[in-house]
């Protein structure tokens, strides 16, 4: 069952290599620890490919940035604040 009230929003775009290697640890975390994923992808809105460009991914954790670039596994569970 996924944890509603923790949510994971990736700012990234599709053909991220980078972005591409975040979600896939993200959803390999997830399998045990469950929480809400959602997925912005940057390239279909202006304001937002401005304001990050290539600073891509980037990983919040309600509404907190949490990672940029990369994403830890073991300090991804601790953000998420499962044992």
């Amino acid at each position: 069952m996924e944890n509603r009230t923790t949510k994971v929003t990736v700012y990234g775009r599709p053909d991220c290599s980078l972005c591409d290697q975040a979600k896939q640890v993200l959803e390999e975390v997830r399998g045990r620890h469950p929480f809400r994923l959602e997925e912005v992808d940057i390239s279909t809105d202006t304001q937002l490919e401005r304001e990050y460009g290539d600073r891509i991914p980037l990983i919040w954790i309600n509404g907190r940035l949490a990672f940029k670039y990369f994403v830890d596994r073991g300090q991804l569970v601790e953000k998420l604040g499962r044992p």
